[in-house]
């Protein structure tokens, strides 16, 4: 990151050598949003600042440390609807702190040959986990991580194994932290000629009142002919019973896309099927539901109160959406419409059906412009709409 020669860096007693490097990045969000819900309205002016400072050690050892102060435990915005008018509540508030390397590099001595099994990596401390695409697992945890790469075999080109312990800051389906959860899970994937597939376990302990939970999920990603497809399959196996922290059901879901010939847009089919009450095993506040990655109507913004056109929990349900995303100007514009609905199984007549769109433009080299607009209809409630404006500085 310097001009000149490399420096010879710091010797540590194990024979790896440390070259530190630190740099600091990150991403300021700032939007007008409205929302009218059909029982209630918010119209806001809303901040999020993720900076992350990144202490380079060497090719494979790093520490990262990083912090969300305007929005995840305090509000940073302007309210116009209620009479709470400016919010100013910045908070320092930990959201990343953990040290990851490699033991194979942090003990050389161990393999001067490097040819044994000690290229095994882990990570400790309070991490981003993100798994299924984040309808199992979409959180920040204290916990500590072993993962084994580069398995292979005659018919796997390369398998990747992780054993995770977390002990804190674990947060269940219900977004809310539970102080008595520890998370221990068993995570793999691997890469065949024909597809990447992954199988997922997971074991939730904790308190009575929110109960012990077992999970697992399944996937495999693949092209067939013209088609990118994933098909998932998720359940969550509460121990003692639904609890406002978990819930017995099954998730099955699919994505569909492809691309026009002599094109660049991308037309995409996305559907799901919630059988019961699926959970997921830790979802962080601001992450929603599980059946965000449905599509636009379904995703949470993720800063400020701006809630999700269609709802994305996984509740006795199926729908889908169908959206078509266009391409300008070398990519540095794009332009999505999408149609979606969602369709209660259990007999409560809670269906909804919307229509969204968002537009987004690269501005120079580091910011984007991003307009979102929808509007929803929904059985025996309101219609509800809403739009936003959101500037996303990237430094």
């Amino acid at each position: 990151l310097g001009r000149g020669p490399l420096r010879q860096g710091i010797t540590l007693p194990t024979g790896a050598v440390w070259q530190p490097a630190m740099w600091v990045f990150g991403t300021y969000r700032t939007a007008l949003q409205s929302f009218d819900g059909g029982s209630a309205s918010l119209s806001e002016w809303a901040h999020r600042l993720d900076i992350f400072g990144n202490l380079r050690l060497s090719g494979t050892e790093r520490v990262v440390i990083g912090f969300r102060p305007f929005d995840e435990t305090g509000n940073v915005g302007y309210n116009f609807r209620s009479g709470d008018g400016w919010k100013s509540g910045f908070n320092g508030t930990l959201e990343h702190l953990f040290f990851e390397g490699e033991i194979g590099e942090l003990f050389p001595s161990l393999d001067h040959g490097d040819s044994r099994a000690f290229d095994i990596g882990f990570s400790v401390g309070r991490q981003n986990l993100f798994f299924q695409d984040g309808m199992l697992i979409n959180d920040n945890v204290d916990g500590i991580g072993l993962t084994r790469n580069t398995l292979i075999s005659s018919r796997i080109t390369n398998m990747r194994i992780t054993a995770l312990y977390a002990w804190n800051n674990v947060h269940r389906d219900d977004n809310t932290r539970d102080a008595s959860a520890h998370l221990v899970g068993l995570f793999t994937e691997a890469d065949t000629p024909f597809s990447t597939i992954s199988v997922d376990l997971v074991y939730i302990l904790a308190g009575k009142s929110t109960g012990d939970a077992f999970y697992a999920s399944g996937s495999a990603v693949q092209r067939i002919g013209r088609f990118n497809t994933t098909f998932r399959v998720s359940t969550s196996l509460p121990m003692d019973g639904n609890t406002s922290a978990s819930s017995r059901g099954t998730l099955l879901f699919n994505e569909l896309s492809w691309t026009p010939h002599h094109g660049h847009n991308l037309f995409y089919i996305n559907s799901f099927w919630a059988l019961d009450r699926f959970s997921s095993a830790a979802r962080g506040p601001s992450t929603g539901g599980p059946l965000g990655r449905t599509g636009i109507l379904f995703a949470a913004t993720g800063m400020g109160q701006y809630g999700a056109p269609l709802d994305n929990r996984a509740n006795d349900a199926f729908g889908g959406s169908f959206g078509y995303q266009m391409f300008f100007s070398h990519t540095r514009k794009q332009l999505i419409f999408e149609i979606g609905g969602r369709k209660d199984t259990n007999k409560i007549d809670d269906g909804a059906a919307a229509v969204g769109l968002r537009y987004q433009q690269a501005v120079g080299r580091r910011f984007i412009v991003q307009v979102d607009t929808f509007g929803a209809k929904r059985q025996k409630r309101k219609d509800s709409f809403g739009g936003r404006l959101e500037l996303l500085v990237k430094f």
